[in-house]
């Protein structure tokens, strides 16, 4: 049995907060270049040019990517063979998020009584925390920081089985295109099929977390992300939402099984600051 401090986990979890919301991804930097690139109209080459500038701008002068510094949400892959001392692993997650956003002088967004006053928690907690066991001895944190405007365009689809392939791209095509320009494209799209309403929305921003340019392993759904990616670039959106060829820089499905009667799809988009950070403790 391996033991980890939760003073351990709340520094790596403050660490991670900012550094997300200060670089992008080499990945997601790598994708804007080649979007600059390809992208045929004059106005989305600009907009994809200012945003590379603004990325080398946060990470040079320490700067957030985006006023937007997102809600935290964490991903904790625990050993089995972990355990966690010194404190409580949620507070110490919850420590870490405050810590980073306060430290960082990172936007706060979180409000309590959503439905009401909606008063500012002023340290952005709490975070939305997803925990998964696996075998293993070590603790593996990932930090999305996720902004409100691309997380506004989320949808969950409980679709027929008789709706088959063609029913999940005609449900993704449809969310995306509704979507128009408030997820700040050019996005990458988040697709998680199958299990049950809550598992599959967790799906489709698991998805997100994947590299850029990285196919699904499976050839079926590596398949269906191919298409699904060419439908929602032929939309013309564009970067920005004022037109284009690339509205999306990737598209990520991810499945599993289903109960005989259900086809759950749900769609997670994240804006062109993608960011999330992640470490293995």
């Amino acid at each position: 049995m391996r033991e980890i401090k939760a003073s351990k986990i709340t520094k790596a979890v403050e660490e991670l907060c900012q550094s997300a919301n200060l670089e992008l991804g080499e990945d997601v930097l790598a994708a804007l270049r080649k979007a600059e690139r390809e992208e045929e109209s004059p106005l989305g080459k600009e907009i994809l040019r200012q945003l590379l500038e603004n990325a080398r701008i946060a990470g040079e002068e320490s700067l957030p990517l985006c006023q937007d510094c997102g809600t935290a949400v964490v991903f904790l892959e625990i050993g089995q063979d972990v355990h966690i001392i010194g404190g409580d692993l949620n507070k110490a997650v919850a420590d870490g998020v405050s810590e980073g956003y306060t430290k960082g002088y990172l936007r706060k967004s979180m409000v309590r009584q959503p439905f009401s006053a909606r008063v500012n928690t002023k340290d952005n907690i709490p975070p939305v925390i997803h925990t998964e066991i696996v075998p293993g001895d070590h603790l593996k944190i990932t930090v999305m920081c996720k902004g409100g405007g691309a997380e506004n365009m989320s949808r969950l689809g409980m679709l027929t089985p008789g709706a088959g392939r063609q029913g999940i791209i005609d449900f993704v095509v449809k969310t995306v295109d509704e979507a128009g320009g408030k997820p700040c494209p050019p996005v990458i799209v988040g697709v998680g099929i199958g299990g049950t309403a809550d598992k599959v929305m967790e799906l489709a921003k698991r998805a997100l977390l994947r590299k850029i340019g990285e196919a699904s392993p499976d050839t079926e759904t590596a398949a269906l992300e191919k298409e699904l990616m060419k439908k929602i670039n032929d939309l013309g959106i564009g970067p920005g939402g004022l037109g284009g060829r690339v509205t999306a820089l990737a598209v990520h499905v991810e499945t599993m099984p289903a109960h005989i009667a259900s086809m759950p799809v749900a769609v997670n988009m994240q804006c062109h600051s993608a960011r999330h950070k992640e470490v293995v403790l």
